[in-house]
């Protein structure tokens, strides 16, 4: 066994010390979660109000839009809380019940599936909004826009596949 010289135990211990710039990273995301959550109040506090004359349409594309800050807040919960356990440090919960399920065991693998799901649902969101929108009086119909739209969703969907695909393959070599 070779002995480690005091050079190389500080180099990695400074190596291993370095996860720390990380925390910043989280803490702004903390920060653009707040920012999702001014986005929705706004939106929820538009919509309420014109309720009653606003059409079905208006109401659907009003509550897709908070699906859709709905979704990527819990995109940026889930990188946040994964991220921070995964590369600086596990966080202490103590008993609470409420802590997520999730917590503590979604691995590099299973983080980079829930992000790659969460796009293409907020992707789709995006696309059936857009279609939702052709169908209001007046609207011209912006076919490259459209047409980006559903590219960009299928290019989500397929690699969300080829990831599935790809970490499929990694448990099936680990097995053997």
């Amino acid at each position: 066994m070779h002995q480690r010289n005091a050079l190389e135990k500080i180099l990695e211990s400074l190596l291993f010390n370095s996860r720390w710039l990380l925390a910043p990273f989280y803490v702004g995301l903390v920060v653009s979660l707040i920012m999702l959550l001014v986005a929705f109040i706004g939106d929820l506090a538009h919509l309420v109000p014109n309720l009653l004359q606003a059409s079905p349409e208006d109401i659907i594309l009003g509550v897709l839009t908070l699906i859709d800050l709905s979704l990527a807040g819990n995109l940026v919960v889930i990188v946040m809380f994964s991220g921070y356990e995964n590369f600086v440090s596990k966080i202490d919960t103590g008993l609470s019940e409420d802590r997520p399920s999730w917590m503590g065991t979604l691995d590099f693998s299973g983080l980079k599936m829930k992000l790659i799901g969460s796009i293409v649902a907020i992707s789709a969101i995006s696309l059936l909004r857009a279609f939702m929108t052709l169908t209001e009086s007046g609207s011209v119909l912006d076919e490259v826009r459209i047409r980006w739209l559903v590219i960009l969703h299928l290019t989500f969907v397929g690699s969300g596949l080829l990831f599935a695909a790809m970490d499929w393959v990694a448990a099936q070599s680990e097995k053997h």
